[in-house]
């Protein structure tokens, strides 16, 4: 039996979401990924060229899930249309800032890591960086490499997505940050980075600076002695050996600069919702 169309009208729809409930679920879910989003694809272990981006894509997905599920995010409704377009400019921004910061921290090991071989002749010896596109000494890469173990080994990753995700309750989104706390953030992880990359290569090249002076004296008290043929291969067995022997110190200072670099990544997150 067909039932005429005037009996049909007053029927309801059928049950499930409403496609405006769905359309407003996936703007919060776009808005809740951008900063976490735009943090993965800067900062240093998470946007290594090594990951893929699919990789990528999941774990900001599913962060972005859980910021959905323990804070508020406003609706899109809630803001202009052209309200909308600064807010998402300004959490892209948010967390290409927090990743960067975190980098400059990072780039402290491969900066010593060049001072070291080109103290010690192994400049030459560079290799394709995947992160960089440039090429790298083969020490600054080995040194980068044990200092995102190190990291990894104190649960850095953890402490740094809590905090971003943290971000989100004292910085909810639409809120604008302030921004000298970024500018502020960044000189003092510049400056901490030349610091700590001297305090890491200063040891090693000291010491090569003796090798060479004593190899300097014994060619010029024995002339026939080639400069390339005897100085060059001591060179490179003493730095070698210098790195063998200093494992263990420079293993301290590594940790040392990781512990700094989550303690003032946390500072600054922190001090960009209080000016």
């Amino acid at each position: 039996m067909l039932l005429p169309l005037t009996e049909l009208q007053p029927m309801g729809g059928m049950p499930g979401l409403d496609l405006n409930e769905i359309m407003g679920l996936m703007a919060k879910f776009m808005l809740a990924s951008v900063r976490i989003g735009a943090f993965f694809v800067v900062a240093p272990i998470f946007g290594s060229a090594t990951i893929p981006v699919q990789v990528r894509v999941v774990m900001a997905a599913m962060l972005a899930i859980i910021v959905m599920a323990y804070t508020e995010v406003p609706a899109i409704e809630s803001f202009g249309e052209l309200r909308i377009i600064g807010v998402l400019i300004t959490e892209l921004l948010i967390g290409i800032s927090a990743g960067m910061i975190l980098s400059i921290w990072f780039s402290a090991a491969v900066l010593a890591g060049e001072k070291i071989a080109t103290s010690a002749g192994l400049g030459y010896a560079a290799q394709i960086d995947p992160n960089s596109g440039g090429q790298t000494p083969v020490v600054s890469q080995m040194l980068s490499m044990f200092m995102i173990i190190l990291f990894l080994g104190m649960n850095g990753h953890l402490v740094v997505l809590r905090t971003m995700l943290e971000s989100y309750s004292y910085l909810p989104i639409g809120m604008m940050p302030a921004w000298g706390a970024f500018i502020k953030g960044g000189i003092g992880a510049a400056s901490s980075m030349f610091l700590a990359a001297g305090i890491i290569m200063l040891p090693i090249a000291i010491i090569m600076l003796l090798i060479n002076l004593a190899v300097g004296v014994i060619t010029r008290s024995a002339p026939q002695l080639n400069l390339f043929s005897f100085a060059f291969p001591i060179s490179l067995l003493a730095i070698f050996v210098i790195l063998y022997a200093s494992i263990d110190a420079m293993s301290r200072a590594l940790k040392d600069l990781g512990i700094s670099a989550m303690e003032n990544f946390q500072l600054v997150m922190e001090a960009m919702s209080y000016g």
